[in-house]
C-alpha cells in the first residue's frame, strides 16, 4: 500500500542544483512508495521545481526513473566494495558480501530491492530494465571471480548458490521486517564456502597421495 503520509516540503534556502533535488525526491519516494505509485507531480512538489526543469533536465520520467536506479546501483556497489576491500582473502571477500548485504537490510527505512521492486513494477523494456540487468551481472560476476580465486572446484555452482541465497535475504528481510535474514545468509553462506574449498583441499590430499604412492612404486 502507498503511503499516505505527504511529503514534507524542502526548505526554501535549499540552493542544491535542480538535478540533486529531484534526484534525492524521486529517490525518496520512488523507494517508499513505489515508481507507478508515483506522478511526476509529486516528484516535483517535493523537490520544490516547476515541471519544466523536468524536463529540461531528464526528458521524461523513465529517464528520471533510470537515473533513480543508477544512483541505487551506485550506492549499492559502493558499499559492497567497501567491504571488500577490508579483506585480504577471497574467502573474507565472499563473507564480505553478506556483511554488506547485512548493512543494507538494518538501514532505516529499508523496504526492500529497489532492483526487484522495479522489475516488479515496471517489467519489459522500460528505461529501469537495463539498469536492473547492469547491477545483476555486476553482483553474478563479482560472485564468480571471488568462488574461482578462492579455488572452489566448482566456481559457477558455488557463485549461483550465494546468489540465490543473497536475493533470497533481501526478500526475507523485506517480508518479514527482520534483519535476522542477513544474518543467516551470512551463516549459510560460510556453509557452502567451506564446504566447497573442503573438498578442493580434500581432493588435493588425494592426489598428492597417489602422487606419492606412484613414486614409491616405481
Amino acid at each position: 500500500m502507498p503511503s499516505t503520509r505527504a511529503p514534507a516540503q524542502p526548505p526554501a534556502t535549499d540552493r542544491r542544483p535542480v538535478r540533486e533535488r529531484l534526484l534525492a525526491a524521486a529517490d525518496e519516494l520512488f523507494y517508499r512508495d513505489g515508481i507507478n505509485n508515483v506522478g511526476i507531480d509529486r516528484v516535483l512538489e517535493h523537490a520544490g521545481v516547476a515541471k519544466a526543469s523536468l524536463y529540461s533536465t531528464f526528458g521524461s520520467k523513465d529517464e528520471l526513473v533510470k537515473a533513480y536506479l543508477e544512483g541505487r546501483q551506485a550506492t549499492r556497489r559502493a558499499r559492497i566494495e567497501d567491504r571488500l576491500a577490508r579483506e585480504q582473502t577471497p574467502r573474507g571477500k565472499l563473507l564480505a558480501v553478506f556483511d554488506a548485504l547485512a548493512e543494507t537490510v538494518a538501514r532505516p527505512g529499508f523496504r526492500g530491492c529497489a532492483f526487484i521492486m522495479a522489475n516488479a513494477e515496471r517489467p519489459g523494456g522500460d528505461r529501469s530494465k537495463p539498469v536492473s540487468d547492469v547491477y545483476r551481472q555486476w553482483i553474478r560476476d563479482l560472485l564468480l571471480r571471488l568462488a574461482k580465486e578462492a579455488g572452489a572446484p566448482a566456481p559457477t555452482g558455488l557463485a549461483q548458490q550465494l546468489l540465490l541465497l543473497y536475493d533470497g535475504a533481501l526478500i526475507a528481510a523485506q517480508m518479514d521486517t527482520n534483519t535476522g535474514a542477513a544474518r543467516t545468509a551470512r551463516t549459510t553462506a560460510e556453509a557452502l564456502i567451506d564446504a566447497a574449498l573442503s573438498s578442493e583441499r580434500a581432493k588435493g590430499t588425494r592426489a598428492a597421495a597417489s602422487s606419492r604412492a606412484s613414486k614409491r612404486k616405481s
